[in-house]
């Protein structure tokens, strides 16, 4: 099948002149996650994973991901004729670099340019240059060939009220103003959908499980105009919307817009954000400011409002976690249970939590050989029983009124080698070496990663993610630009210096293929500490309130600060859950928030 896709696809690329076509994941916003309509990438390749990019040439097609899927990549490759580049790993060229080499004199790259952002877009523009070559950005070739794609997403728009932003869209507008001005800048374009949800301070579905509204937002010195599906709103947003003086025009429409852009106008945009049309269109004499969205550190840096919802979402969500593990951990072996029921118990007891909107991701549910597999996904296919043996990692969240949650939790099913303990033992202390830290105003994640990675260095060690994102309010579960890597990834935008507010995640993991997967998650809020004459300091808040399991844990590989962080983390745990939960339930709580 992905073979005759690929046969339809190198037809058109030849009827164009196209030497190499390019299909990453993305949409027309570069957003992380896609609704079905823009998943031409997974359609071209097979490949189901959120990240990844295609290249086909005449002779050669090639799938680059992380170290997060591949060995999800290299089983669903298997057959497609597609190869699979292991991005980061020694020898393996950049997609970039495979196409400098790949790409004859004066031959031709095409992408459509509305799912290419603009600085990436520039820099295949320069590839094709030195070999005397161009870019052919205006055709979507995969629509040529795709006969049953889905309709684009026109779910309703809703409005997310004051009591849970904390801040009105009229002063958040006036914010962004603010720095337009300082920048110069007499036009402001806003395609991230995040940015643009946040701003107005509404929410959508046109993502699964990311409640965002596909448009694109423009911002002058006197307006504000929404281009979006008009279909999508409903008198009480049109009402709202007028009230705070934003005007809507068609989604399409916005193309037309940025082409009639006054030459002498100053446009502040983000190029790693904006796609490669949008500047296309623009007049070449338009001066343009390009600098992260303003929008993006307003929304990172959570205010009171946001940081004590979130709170309570994750209160609920650590309720619906607690009867999770509960059931699982007296349940297995008793009644049958798989990856896929389980997580669909565990879905089913999210939404019996009130204010629940969604999952905030598909979940993560690995059993055995299977939690080696970093973002595994349980298919009908793969689907298998859980038995009272081994480990099971279970990575999920929420979308709640309140805010959003991510958590991991790696549960021993029953009896346990001693390597399986060391190793989990060794990621609780990297996620609590992490949680406990306390650091100088003005370090980035960067800065603390180490605090992380050290018990696994110390063994020879390490995981192929970053160790922690930031996570959205009520919209995307993984937000710049904080974050904790230790180096630099320019696409990742999550080398930003942590601010008060800012919400982001801590989860080492130790992955062994063929054997088993650990991983432990929780989400830290920054806050301010101390401010003396060495500057102001910087801590963590742990927010996340689930019982990390003691069954697979091996006191004798703990310090006694390592101890005890922990069983002060169980004592909060049990503190902020118990008054929700009875009987049994109550009871296997305390044993498993007992102190060691």
């Amino acid at each position: 099948m992905i073979a005759d896709r690929l046969k339809k696809l190198r037809e058109k690329m030849q009827e164009k002149n196209i030497a190499i076509y390019v299909v990453p994941t993305s949409d027309y916003h570069g957003s992380e996650y896609v609704g079905e309509y823009f998943k031409a990438r997974r359609f071209i390749t097979g490949f189901t994973g959120s990240a990844g990019v295609a290249v086909i040439t005449m002779d050669q097609a090639g799938l680059w991901t992380d170290g997060r899927y591949f060995v999800q990549a290299a089983k669903q490759l298997e057959g497609t004729t597609v190869d699979l580049f292991k991005m980061g790993e020694e020898g393996v060229p950049t997609v970039d670099e495979f196409v400098a080499q790949t790409l004859k004199e004066g031959e031709t790259i095409g992408f459509d340019g509305r799912v290419v952002d603009s600085k990436w877009g520039h820099a295949l523009e320069e590839i094709a240059n030195k070999k005397n070559g161009k870019v052919c950005s205006d055709y979507d070739l995969i629509d040529m060939i795709w006969e049953d794609r889905p309709e684009m997403s026109k779910e309703k728009v809703w409005i997310l009220d004051e009591k849970y932003s904390g801040e009105s869209t009229q002063s958040k507008i006036a914010r962004v103003r603010k720095v337009m001005e300082e920048n110069g800048a007499s036009v402001h374009l806003l395609t991230s959908l995040y940015d643009i949800s946040w701003l107005l301070n509404v929410r959508g579905n046109d993502i699964s499980f990311v409640p965002v509204v596909l448009s694109y937002l423009v911002l002058t010195k006197d307006k504000c105009i929404w281009f979006l599906q008009q279909e999508v709103l409903d008198d009480e947003v049109k009402e709202y919307l007028k009230s705070n003086n934003i005007e809507t025009r068609e989604y399409n429409d916005f193309y037309k817009y940025v082409e009639e852009i006054n030459s002498k106008e100053t446009v502040l945009l983000n190029r790693a954000t904006v796609n490669y049309r949008t500047i296309a269109l623009l007049d070449k004499n338009i001066k343009i400011v390009d600098k992260l969205e303003p929008t993006t550190l307003f929304k990172a840096a959570k205010n009171k409002t946001e940081v004590d919802n979130t709170r309570r979402a994750h209160v609920k969500d650590g309720v619906a976690m607690c009867k999770f593990m509960y059931w699982l951990k007296t349940n297995v072996g008793k009644i049958d249970m798989t990856e896929i029921s389980a997580s669909d118990h565990l879905a089913a007891l999210r939404a019996q939590q009130e204010g629940f909107l969604d999952l905030s991701f598909g979940t993560i549910c690995g059993y055995d050989v299977h939690g080696a597999i970093v973002h595994y996904a349980a298919t009908p296919e793969t689907d298998i029983p859980l038995e009272p043996r081994s480990l099971l990692l279970v990575d999920s969240g929420g979308h709640y009124l309140e805010g959003t949650t991510d958590i991991t939790r790696t549960f021993a099913l029953g009896p346990v080698t001693d390597e399986m303990k060391e190793d989990f033992t060794m990621i609780c202390r990297s996620n609590m070496n992490l949680a406990n830290m306390k650091f100088l105003y003005g370090c980035s994640g960067l800065n603390l990663d180490l605090a992380a990675r050290e018990p696994l260095w110390e063994r020879g060690l390490d995981f192929k993610h970053g160790t922690g994102h930031g996570v959205g309010y009520v919209l995307n579960v993984h937000e710049g630009p904080n974050g904790f890597r230790w180096r630099q990834v320019a696409e990742r935008n999550d080398s930003g210096v942590l601010e008060e507010g800012m919400i982001t995640t801590d989860e080492p993991g130790v992955y062994l293929e063929g054997k088993y997967g650990i991983r432990t998650e929780n989400e830290l809020v920054c806050r301010k500490g101390e401010k003396n004459e060495f500057g102001q300091f910087m801590y963590f808040e742990n927010i996340t309130y689930c019982p990390i399991d003691l069954d697979a844990i091996n006191p004798d590989l703990m310090t006694s600060v390592e101890k005890n962080r922990l069983n002060n983390y169980h004592k909060k745990v049990y503190e902020v859950i118990s008054p929700y939960l009875e009987g049994e339930e109550l009871e296997f709580l305390k044993k498993y928030t007992r102190a060691i």
